[in-house]
């Protein structure tokens, strides 16, 4: 029997459904998720692995919740946690280091990545609007957004990523206690600390590293 473009695949969006009304998911997504900072803030390159099990559990329970642009997201944070570990492991590092250094990103690089986050925040809340039945589609593009350069300024080891995560965790926690995703909106309000606490960490690390 032929089924209408509406009807979409009712077998997959039912399993999906079930799977993200299980809190279990959530509790892996929190687990995961803090565990994957902490590693990052000790700059562990185990942080990548353990990242992209994040992102995949994030992306069942961001469908139930009809948070697509954070689904769209945590879709991509499984190509950036796997361009993450490979860079961490192989990128352009001078010939004494054995580890990637922490640095600072570029002016032009920083303003270039500013305009694309703003165009990108307005372009994708219109789609939102537009295209699905998404709830907050500004607050939830800007966070998305935000992430999408926090997230490759972090893969390239530059300590402003952050700033970045600094304010999306801020948005983020509200933004889950209003759609009633509390293990989320309990990660997010530790992931404030963290982001202080990495920041912190980072800037020891560079001024270990700069030459007496």
């Amino acid at each position: 029997m032929a089924c209408s473009p509406d009807d979409g695949f009712p077998m997959l969006d039912q399993i999906l459904t079930e799977l993200a009304a299980m809190r279990w998911l959530e509790g892996i997504g929190l687990v995961s998720g803090l565990l994957c900072v902490w590693l990052l803030i000790r700059q562990n390159i185990w942080t990548w692995p353990i990242g992209l099990l994040y992102a995949l559990v994030s992306v069942m329970v961001f469908y139930r919740a009809r948070l697509y642009a954070d689904l769209a997201l945590h879709v991509f944070y499984v190509g950036m946690n796997a361009y993450g570990w490979y860079y961490w492991m192989r990128g352009n590092r001078p010939a004494d280091e054995q580890a990637l250094p922490v640095t600072h990103i570029g002016t032009r690089t920083a303003t270039w990545l500013g305009v694309v986050v703003l165009l990108g925040t307005l372009v994708t809340a219109q789609l939102l609007i537009r295209h699905t039945d998404a709830d907050l589609p500004y607050w939830d593009s800007t966070t998305t957004t935000f992430s999408f350069a926090a997230m490759w300024m972090t893969a390239r080891k530059q300590i402003e990523n952050w700033y970045v995560w600094l304010f999306v965790d801020v948005l983020a926690t509200g933004i889950y206690l209003y759609k009633g995703l509390d293990f989320y909106a309990l990660l997010y309000c530790v992931y404030i600390g963290m982001a202080f606490a990495g920041w912190w960490a980072w800037r020891q690390s560079m001024l270990v590293a700069q030459p007496a």
